[in-house]
């Protein structure tokens, strides 16, 4: 290997500075040895001329032969002290590295004595100092879009903020893409790292643009996590300036990306902070942003939102949901309400729908929409479906003992669904309480029919063949995959309500649902309409072909008690709706 001519003339400089050092330490030793060696000489010259007692003689050459030793002691030692203290010297440096100090060169002593071995330490220093710099880059930038990360971003936004003035409003906004997920499961994490980039040029450009048109101090753009970025404003005149560069970033980050030959269409979610308004430190920013951003998201994404008062008042009563949802399951809380579906067909009750109500112990009876959709984000729903299928098995058992014979339905949440053993332990549950299938009917939404797995499809095709009746609800309002409602094994389809509340005053309504009757009918299934509120709509969907009714036209949600009464009655007086 070819040795750099730099690095060899560098080597042969310390080779000679060594030899150079260490020929004038011999020489200064011999000047000392040879003053010596002429003292010692003048020394017994002298005795011997001027002292002639024998016993003085003696006397004077054992003092010139101890003189002549002590200075070879010291001709010899004096090399070793100089090391000693140049040694005690770097050690003390090396022990000031505990106190930080990175910087501070070698002892003068050191530099003097081990020239070398000061070289050594310096470049050591020097080295460790630069690699301190690079973690510290490293530990403050993303390494993918080469912006600060969530570290660096904190520390700068707190210094910025700090440093405003009392009168100046700041802004402070969180953006999440809408869809990356799909760009990674699709294309590949690399690909998605590339987009990210290219996410991140955008922005920048957003964040040069409103610099350009004077929008005071620049902005501090950085990628956090993930699919999220942030950007501080430190100074803002007022909140539409926010507003404005959040509604740009939504349309720079709508316009489609091409990557590799594909054309990638995302959006971004962006939520706006106001400072001192929404916040006076930056954790409660980004909280007020993130909030705000979450409620662009549900919303449907490629849109901004500005936090507000009700926005705060909101997740509040999110996270106080999510508190007492955990323990309501235990503490018995959860309560089932019954209700009833009329057959069109024979007039008589057909079974029921058991609909979840929670009975919290500060705001009483809470219906589903107020906590069914927080449950699901959190997954607390699969415990509470839990509850619901141990609850609908203990009411048939007790049904089918006093010789009532009346089919059950229940909804099923997706959360449950990804549980391995969910079809396994509902099997159990109702085998264990002695009720057939045939007194079951589960309720899956359209949208979990259409995504679920052949695996969970064959499970559900086990359980309609063993005599549980499978229904879909809420129809209407998902993404249904035509070839698979022809080939799932279903029972019945329940319109969602959105479809027949105006079906007595619209034309279009009811074109609709003659429609997706005919639909329905054509896969052979039954039709059931819920949340029929009056009498002409029963009319038309009965007129329609419509078989299983279900709503307050006939009946409200009940509890067990009033819903077996409730039928008893309907029995005794044959009521009929054909």
């Amino acid at each position: 290997m070819k040795i750099p001519a730099a690095r060899t003339r560098e080597a042969r400089g310390r080779q000679i500075s060594t030899v150079t050092d260490g020929t004038a330490q011999k020489i200064s030793n011999a000047l000392l040895s040879g003053a010596a060696g002429i003292a010692s000489f003048l020394f017994s010259l002298m005795a011997f001329l001027y002292i002639t007692r024998f016993n003085e003689q003696v006397l004077a050459s054992i003092g010139a032969g101890v003189f002549c030793l002590l200075i070879s002691y010291i001709a010899s030692e004096r090399p070793n002290s100089e090391s000693a203290r140049a040694l005690n010297a770097l050690g003390d440096r090396l022990l000031a590295v505990e106190q930080g100090d990175l910087t501070s060169p070698t002892p003068k002593s050191v530099r003097e004595c081990m020239p070398k071995l000061a070289t050594a330490v310096d470049s050591l220093f020097a080295e460790v100092r630069a690699s301190i710099e690079n973690a510290h880059a490293l530990g403050m930038y993303d390494p993918v879009t080469s912006l600060p990360n969530r570290l660096h971003f904190r520390a700068e936004a707190d210094k910025m903020l700090a440093a405003r003035l009392d009168e100046t409003k700041a802004a402070m906004l969180f953006v999440d893409l809408d869809r990356f997920k799909n760009v990674n499961d699709s294309l590949g994490h690399a690909r998605g790292d590339q987009l990210l980039i290219m996410v991140a040029n955008r922005l920048r450009v957003v964040v040069t643009a409103e610099l350009a048109e004077g929008s005071g101090q620049r902005p501090l753009l950085a990628r956090l996590a993930g699919d999220e970025f942030t950007i501080f404003f430190p100074e803002i005149e007022e909140a539409a300036d926010a507003e404005r560069v959040a509604r740009r970033i939504a349309l720079a980050i709508s316009e489609p990306f091409e990557l590799h030959g594909h054309s990638v269409d995302i959006g971004a979610s962006v939520g706006v902070a106001i400072s001192p308004d929404h916040g006076t430190g930056i954790e409660s920013l980004m909280r007020a942003a993130d909030i705000a951003m979450y409620r662009a998201k549900n919303n449907g994404g490629g849109r901004y939102c500005l936090f507000s008062e009700e926005l705060a008042a909101e997740h509040q009563l999110k996270i106080d949901t999510e508190a007492a949802l955990s323990e309501a399951v235990q503490r018995g809380e959860f309560l089932l309400a019954l209700q009833p579906q009329l057959s069109f067909v024979t007039g008589e009750v057909s079974g029921a729908e058991a609909l979840l109500r929670w009975n919290h112990p500060r705001e009483g009876m809470r219906s589903p929409a107020t906590f069914i959709p927080i449950a699901e984000q959190t997954g607390i729903i699969a415990d509470i479906g839990d509850w619901v299928i141990a609850e609908v098995a203990s009411m048939l058992a007790e049904w089918h003992a006093q010789g009532i014979k009346r089919r059950l339905a229940f909804n099923v949440s997706p959360r449950q669904l990804d549980r391995a053993d969910f079809f396994q332990r509902l099997r159990a549950t109702f085998s264990d309480s002695g009720v057939p299938l045939s007194l079951v009917e589960l309720e899956f939404t359209e949208s979990a029919a259409m995504e679920c797995s052949e695996t969970v499809l064959a499970e559900i095709a086990a359980l309609r063949r063993d005599g549980a009746s499978i229904a879909i609800d809420d129809f209407g309002t998902g993404y249904s995959n035509i070839a698979r409602l022809r080939t799932m094994p279903l029972d019945r389809v329940k319109l969602d309500p959105s479809l027949i509340v105006d079906i007595e005053n619209s034309e279009k309504a009811r074109v609709v649902v003659q429609a997706v009757i005919q639909l329905v009918k054509g896969v052979g299934g039954e039709v059931v309409a819920e949340a029929v509120e009056n009498v002409a709509q029963a009319d038309i969907l009965r007129a329609m072909g419509c078989e299983t009714v279900q709503g307050f036209v006939f009946a409200q949600p009940m509890f067990e008690e009033e819903y077996l009464s409730w039928t008893r009655n309907a029995d005794r007086g044959s009521r009929s709706v054909a």
